[in-house]
Order: structure tokens, then C-alpha cells, then sequence
């Protein structure tokens, strides 16, 4: 008998592990709704009473607002944009005056999106200088329809190749800057960026990124290997990728604008354009983006591989 109650207890047990292991987690999102209510702002740039499509740098900033939106995507020409914020600020590069069809998408709680479009005609007449096209891309004025492309890395062997410091500052690396070699091993150093005349730019990851918590995790999906580090993600697994990138100067400043979620060094968010703030240094060139939340502007030393 005592041997039959220790059955019965064995199988009673088994059974009743077997029916809570057998239910399936519940998770809620509360209540979802889609997004409405979509507003979009547009600012050209350079744009006045003289000027209505901008001082021709092709640039247009936006603003975008929804009720129950948790991110914003902007797309136009098979490009697309990621802005958490609802800001934005697009470079478009096509020469003379042009009609483009922006659409946003806006989503909401459990991936529900709705989008709105608009058009905006913006004139461009910006030509890139032909030493910064070589520099760059090693433009070759002999000839000037080849395909031609150059690869770049952080300067890591160069005092503050990596800093932070005040938006619109004018010292580089004013608050924090790397001393070399400093950030080995993050992520960072072994990547390399190529800059092609076609238009596209590719990044080697060689399998991890280095970036800023939480504008990675945001764009790029969840930390699933990367080591935190106060407000840094460390060896963030990231795959290489291609996208394209264009030359403008709104208000006479150079700027690298990327496409996507392109990025060079470090990812910071934002609009994902990048001032030249000195070309001069043979083989080098001095960049600074400023982040998603308009708290730092970064600033990186990139050198010819």
C-alpha cells in the first residue's frame, strides 16, 4: 500500500508539472492603437522671401508629431530614415529644383504604423569641391565618371580621435577625448568605412559596433551580446552593411550626411550627418555629429586605411 500512495504521489506530481509547464506565458501590451493625427513641419534651409527653395545645399528639416506614436521612419527615393524623436534633417542632393515625396511612418504600441506623405521642392546647387572629392573618394579629374572609392578607420594611434564635448562647441574633444589606443577592444578600431564616387557607403563591422545606450538599442534592436559600460555598449554584434551618403553645405559647412543608420565610429543617433570641421591634415579628417537627444556633439579623427 505504501509503495502504491508513493506511485500515485509521483504520477499526481508529474501531472501537475506537466500542466503548468504546458501554459503559455501572457504578455500584454495594454491597449493598442494606431498612431493619428500625424503633423509634419518642414523647414528648407536657406529658404526666404528671395529664396522660397532654400540657399540651394538641398537640405530640409523636419518635424513630425502623432498622437500614440512611440517612433517616427522617414522614407523618399528608397531611402529610409529612423527617428525616434520625430526630427530629422534630409539632404537632398539632386541638382536644380526638384519635387520630393517624403512619407512618414509613425508607430505605435505592438509595431501598428500609420504614415502620411508630403511633397517639399527644394533647389540644389551644390557641388562638392574637387579636393574634398579626392580626399574622400579619390576623385580623378582626368577622369571624372570613374568609379572610384577610398576606405577609412578611426585615427585610434592620434590623441582625441574619440570625444564629446558641448553641441555647437569649437574646441575638439572639449570634455572627453580618447587617448590612443585607449578604447581597444570595444568595437571600434577594426571597423572601416569606404566612401565610394557612386554614392555608397559601406561599413566592415568585422562583426561588432561600439555605441551609445539607448540610441543602439533603439534603432538597432536589442543588446543581446554587447558589454554595457556605463552609458556605452561595447562589442554590440552588428553585421556589415551598405548604404549611401551625400555631400552638402548648408550655410557654407561641409557635411557627410548617411543614409539609414549609417554611422562612423560610434553609433550616437540623431540625423546621422557628420560636419567636416577640418579637412586641412593630410590624410585625415576631422568629424563631429551631434546626438539623438541634442546632448553631446562627438567628435572623430578618421585616416586613410
Amino acid at each position: 500500500m505504501m509503495k502504491i500512495n508513493k506511485y500515485i504521489k509521483i504520477i499526481l506530481f508529474s501531472l501537475v508539472t506537466l500542466f503548468y509547464g504546458c501554459q503559455e506565458d501572457e504578455y500584454s501590451f495594454g491597449e493598442v492603437i494606431a498612431p493619428s493625427n500625424i503633423q509634419i513641419t518642414t523647414e528648407i534651409v536657406g529658404a526666404d522671401a528671395d529664396n522660397p527653395n532654400g540657399d540651394g545645399s538641398g537640405v530640409v528639416n523636419f518635424s513630425v508629431s502623432a498622437d500614440n506614436a512611440v517612433s517616427y521612419k522617414f522614407s523618399y527615393d528608397g531611402t529610409e530614415i529612423l527617428a525616434l524623436s520625430g526630427k530629422a534633417s534630409i539632404s537632398f542632393s539632386n541638382l536644380g529644383l526638384n519635387t520630393y515625396t517624403v512619407t512618414v511612418v509613425a508607430t505605435g504600441t505592438a509595431g501598428v504604423a500609420t504614415s502620411k506623405s508630403i511633397d517639399v521642392e527644394v533647389l540644389s546647387t551644390y557641388s562638392p569641391p574637387q579636393e574634398l572629392k579626392t580626399k574622400l573618394f579619390g576623385f580623378d579629374p582626368a577622369n571624372p565618371d570613374a568609379v572610384t572609392s577610398r576606405t577609412w578607420k578611426v585615427h585610434d594611434t592620434k590623441n582625441k580621435h574619440f570625444g564629446l564635448g558641448p553641441v555647437d562647441g569649437t574646441t575638439v574633444a572639449e570634455w572627453y577625448g580618447a587617448g590612443p589606443g585607449e578604447k581597444v577592444g570595444v568595437g571600434m578600431y577594426d571597423d572601416r568605412f569606404t566612401f565610394s564616387s557612386d554614392g555608397t557607403f559601406s561599413h566592415v563591422t568585422n562583426g561588432t559596433i561600439f555605441g551609445r545606450d539607448p540610441y543602439i538599442v533603439n534603432d538597432l534592436g536589442p543588446n543581446i551580446s554587447g558589454v554595457p559600460n556605463g552609458a556605452d555598449i561595447e562589442n554590440y554584434a552588428f553585421a556589415d552593411y551598405q548604404e549611401t551618403y551625400t555631400l552638402t553645405a548648408p550655410g557654407g559647412i561641409e557635411r557627410i550626411s548617411l543614409s539609414g543608420t549609417a554611422f562612423i565610429g560610434y553609433y550616437t543617433g540623431g540625423d546621422h550627418s557628420y560636419e567636416i570641421y577640418d579637412r586641412g591634415t593630410p590624410n585625415e579628417l576631422v568629424l563631429r555629429t551631434t546626438d539623438e537627444n541634442a546632448e553631446f556633439d562627438w567628435w572623430f579623427v578618421i585616416t586613410l586605411e
